[in-house]
């Protein structure tokens, strides 16, 4: 059997900061992993599985005695901050009427969401629902992804592709993916695409180069994107 490790778990409080930030004694540890995972569920179910659709990737969560801190990582901000800030009043009064504490909502933007495993799966996984062909919808996904500088990308699907009889999987990799180097930076993300004839996951892991060397995305143009984009083609 193949051992199987998570790369951001495998990274996480060496190389990768945690996801939830906070202290708690004995009795209250339980109770406070609970609610986090709540929190999680509910802004997923909420803004990526149903309108305004505000392609959330990451949720991180910190408290103090009196407030919990969410923060939300978002491609569209906008949509989640909604017209004057309703939508985004409304999910913190869910949450709060959810855990029965002060919520602290905080907004930052994904610049660039191609550089983002848990996006580039869900696009996927969007283009599937849409009985795209899988092979064609890896490969455009693999090809934008590369045009913003990442180093490394790699797809794979699992379940029946295309509608067929039997469940397989599916991999494409193009440059290099250094899972066992704890000093590479690998984002990893992971959707699930219900369709008729099954469930298909997506799985994406992205390489970025190692931590503090990493190509500066922000500093790739679209010009220089579309002709790397050409000369691969």
């Amino acid at each position: 059997m193949g051992q199987k490790v998570h790369p951001t778990g495998f990274r996480i409080g060496i190389t990768e900061g945690w996801r939830s930030r906070w202290f708690a004694p004995k009795a209250a540890y339980a109770e406070f992993l609970i609610e986090d995972q709540r929190i999680r569920k509910h802004v997923d179910n909420r803004m990526n599985r149903q309108p305004p659709y505000a392609a959330v990737a990451k949720v991180e969560i910190e408290r103090t005695r009196n407030e919990v801190k969410v923060i939300l990582h978002t491609a569209r901000p906008g949509l989640v901050i909604g017209p004057k800030g309703a939508e985004v009043d409304k999910l913190k009064a869910e949450l709060e009427d959810l855990i029965d504490r002060n919520i602290n909502l905080n907004i930052v933007e994904i610049k660039i969401p191609d550089a983002n495993a848990k996006l580039v799966a869900e696009s996927v996984a969007e283009q599937l629902k849409k009985r795209s062909g899988f092979r064609r919808v890896m490969k455009m996904r693999m090809e934008s992804v590369l045009a913003t500088g990442v180093l490394g990308v790699k797809i794979m699907c699992s379940g029946r592709l295309g509608g067929a009889e039997m469940a397989r999987r599916e991999t494409q990799l193009r440059g290099s993916i250094p899972l066992h180097t704890l000093q590479a930076n690998v984002d990893y993300g992971f959707a699930l695409c219900r369709t008729k004839y099954g469930a298909i996951g997506v799985k994406v892991w992205l390489y970025k180069g190692r931590y503090g060397e990493e190509v500066s995305l922000e500093d790739v143009s679209p010009r220089g994107r579309g002709g790397r984009r050409g000369k691969r083609g």
